[in-house]
């Protein structure tokens, strides 16, 4: 027994020219060949609704509008898995008053529309000899006379929309990912300014630098395609690095005429808490990277709040011993002394590992690292510069990662205020960062927390 849809068929004329046959283009012609080439659809290719999400997933890297996913989604509603197989042509025939009521659309709108679905290559008109679509079916669903929307080269199109979806979804990934290093590179230029500032060195190169960086960011932020966001970053991150070793240049040149004392205290009251001194060297030695409170740092001045006598007890030596300049003992990991590794602080703080450049760290990307981690915590930037002034560069960042390591549960206020807490024990010279690391590591290796996955 053959069926025929009902509601179909009616008022269903097509857009046909002199003699009842419709007006052939080029790209129609084209699209005609494309669904020439239709055998069905691979086994496990996943039948017409893998062909539709497949389409959908690529049309928005095809520039196609809206209303015109709109259109082919509704056109699937007249589709049957068994219209796809080898030996089948999957047609659809829903009529023109159907289409018009569905898709909120005049007559005229309806027919420009489906011209424009041909066109694009999407389906091809299949007109019967009185210009309307109608379609028959027999007992077991197959088509078995059929005019109106032929879904055939979609089904050929299938791996490419495929294809064109996952380059869209890397390209839009890589857009992401350099639209955040673009921001990433302004905000340290701008950084470099602030530092530049707060040492009493000429601005004027700097801010004129960071207005550069800004106007480029903001082109930047217009841009589509990562080509060109690539090209803007390189641009961005060389004129970082650059500043950056200006910057480095003349703060050592400063002090090397001994001026750079009065703008930043490098040793805080406690010996333990002392700033690490950057030793860059040449050999593989694993200890270049390491912060020790004690043996890595420079003897407490006048009026520091650290006694000779009390710098030597501490390192388990006497006062006299200590002022003869004898040969250190042997350091003691136990919680006393701070010695750390850039590594080992992001294995227990892994908050820093999103705002780290690179997987191996040294102690200046741990420290403009913590910069931007203190955002996420509440940490101003005016106590982030005390921090800078009263712990040192490096063991302000040190303690700021402490802080991003603890739960929720354990501030009383907020992460900034426990942080300003610190800052003020640094102060006083009752800050044993030594202590609390050594702790976090013993709980480490006992539950095995805040260890990246």
């Amino acid at each position: 027994m053959e069926t025929e849809s009902p509601g179909f068929g009616q008022n269903s004329r097509t857009n046909q020219g002199f003699g009842g046959l419709r007006r052939l283009s080029l790209a129609m012609l084209a699209t005609d060949r494309t669904a020439a080439g239709f055998t069905g659809l691979s086994d496990g290719a996943g039948g017409p609704g893998a062909v539709l999400a497949a389409f959908k997933a690529a049309a928005p890297y095809l520039g196609l509008p809206p209303r015109v996913v709109h259109a082919v989604d509704w056109l699937f509603r007249f589709t049957q898995r068994q219209d796809w197989e080898a030996g089948a042509r999957p047609v659809v025939w829903p009529s023109a008053a159907v289409q018009q009521a569905d898709l909120d659309l005049g007559a005229s709108q309806t027919k420009a529309l489906n011209r424009h679905l041909v066109e694009l290559g999407l389906v091809v008109m299949r007109d019967s000899p009185n210009g309307k679509r109608y379609g028959r079916r027999d007992r077991g669903g197959r088509i078995i006379e059929a005019y109106g929307f032929d879904l055939s080269p979609l089904g050929v199109r299938f791996d490419e929309f495929r294809a064109v979806a996952e380059k869209g979804r890397a390209e839009r990934e890589a857009v992401r990912q350099l639209r955040r290093r673009v921001t990433i590179a302004r905000k340290a230029i701008e950084q470099i300014v602030e530092t530049a500032v707060e040492v009493g060195l000429e601005p004027g190169v700097f801010v004129r630098e960071a207005e550069e960086a800004r106007r480029l960011s903001r082109r930047l932020a217009k841009a589509e395609s990562s080509a060109v966001l690539a090209f803007g970053v390189t641009r961005l991150e060389d004129r970082h690095g650059d500043l950056r070793q200006r910057l480095e240049s003349l703060i050592a040149a400063r002090q090397g005429t001994g001026s750079a004392q009065k703008d930043v205290e490098t040793d805080p009251k406690a010996p333990e808490n002392r700033p690490h001194q950057y030793r860059y060297k040449s050999d593989l030695n694993p200890e270049q990277d390491t912060v020790s409170g004690i043996e890595k740092s420079s003897p407490a001045p006048v009026g520091s709040g650290a006694t000779a006598e009390t710098t030597g007890l501490r390192n388990g030596r006497s006062g006299s011993e200590t002022g003869r300049g004898e040969q250190k003992p042997a350091r003691r990991d136990d919680g006393t002394v701070l010695r750390i590794t850039p590594d080992e602080l992001v294995r227990l703080a892994p908050r820093l590992l999103p705002y780290l450049g690179r997987s191996s760290p040294a102690w200046p990307d741990v420290v403009e690292a913590a910069d931007w981690l203190r955002h996420d915590l509440g940490v101003s930037k005016p106590l982030w510069g005390e921090a800078c002034i009263a712990m040192g560069r490096e063991q302000a960042a040190i303690a700021l990662a402490i802080v991003s390591a603890r739960p929720a549960g354990h501030f009383r206020s907020t992460p900034g205020g426990y942080f300003h807490g610190m800052v003020a024990k640094a102060r006083a010279g009752e800050l044993n960062l030594g202590k609390t690391i050594w702790g976090m590591r013993s709980k480490r290796d006992t539950h095995g927390w805040n260890q990246p996955q």
